[in-house]
């Protein structure tokens, strides 16, 4: 579960603003993000921020406009993208962590970074199909009209210009 943060405060998930409204939580195995409820008449409450996504979630950052870039971790291995679409198979994987493992076992190196909006819509994909030049990204930020993707793997930072 990853808590969104920008410059270490909470974001509101509906505008994004910083009002410690609601909290990002990044569903890897089950190809979504969640929003979480801290104030309000949904204080509490969860709902489905974005879902379906071509693979699992590992981070939420926001961006300077109020938009979410979230990195997602390539789990599904190539001709076997039917998975994220089935709840009955993404349930399945995520009571047996084990077949993650088999699983992971057969993916290709690739990248995949999405650029999301307040309402949960995805605005941009930007994907490294073979991971030519940045493989199993963890990390999404935005900084000076730069995108910069991290990994848990690699020994060092992307840097991409947005403009």
């Amino acid at each position: 579960v990853d808590e969104a943060r920008h410059g270490g405060w909470r974001w509101d998930m509906a505008d994004g603003r910083g009002r410690d409204a609601a909290l990002g939580l990044a569903s890897w195995v089950l190809f979504r993000c969640l929003k979480y409820w801290l104030k309000g008449e949904s204080k509490g409450k969860t709902e489905v921020f974005v879902e379906n996504l071509p693979s699992g979630p590992d981070n939420i950052n926001l961006a300077p406009d109020g938009s979410f870039w979230i990195a997602l971790i390539q789990i599904v291995p190539q001709g076997m993208e039917f998975v994220h679409t089935s709840k009955a198979l993404k349930l399945i994987i995520s009571n047996f962590p084990k077949l993650v493992e088999l699983v992971e076992s057969g993916v290709k190196k690739k990248a995949t970074v999405i650029n999301v909006a307040a309402n949960g819509n995805i605005i941009k994909r930007f994907d490294d199909p073979d991971g030519t030049v940045v493989s199993f990204v963890t990390s999404a930020l935005v900084f000076e009209d730069h995108l910069y993707l991290g990994s848990l793997k690699n020994d060092f930072v992307a840097k991409f210009p947005l403009k």
